[in-house]
């Protein structure tokens, strides 16, 4: 997704070494199809937790 132009990785040097993604521009018109996929995955998580 980073090679796509998509996220933006950024290290940071500590230890342990810390890492950030963040969209792009270009990734932030994702954001319509993102966004139902985490309420399913949320509603799907909380459907499954008390098992």
């Amino acid at each position: 997704m980073e090679e796509d132009g998509l996220v933006v990785r950024e290290i940071f040097p500590t230890v342990p070494v810390k890492v950030e993604y963040t969209l792009t521009e270009l990734g932030q018109t994702l954001r319509p199809i993102i966004e139902p996929l985490k309420e399913w995955g949320l509603a799907y998580q909380s459907l499954n937790s008390g098992q």
